[in-house]
């Protein structure tokens, strides 16, 4: 497994939108795209503007097959209402979640 982090910056004003359009967004792909497995939503508690997303895929390859097909264009709409500032690919090691 892999987790994508994106780092967004969202004005206050747009936020709301902004986990809407996230949220149809992410279970889309999660049902339409091999390898996805959908993903959740942080937000900074001190600079409220600073949004992670993370998103868990099966491996690398089918995340990169995800962006390399074009798929990705459907995370436009969140592209118009924040900035993406940066994307980081994690290995998972563990996870004790429930």
């Amino acid at each position: 497994m892999i987790r994508i982090l994106y780092s967004w910056q969202v004005e206050p004003e747009k936020l709301e939108l902004f986990i809407e359009t996230w949220k149809r967004t992410t279970n889309r792909i999660h049902k339409e795209v091999e390898g996805a497995r959908g993903g959740f939503m942080l937000q900074n508690d001190k600079d409220t503007k600073e949004i992670k997303t993370i998103a868990r895929w099966d491996s690398l390859n089918d995340w990169k097959i995800f962006w390399h097909d074009g798929n990705h264009s459907q995370m436009g709409s969140m592209h118009d209402l924040g900035e993406r500032t940066s994307v980081e690919i994690f290995r998972e090691i563990d996870d004790f979640t429930r």
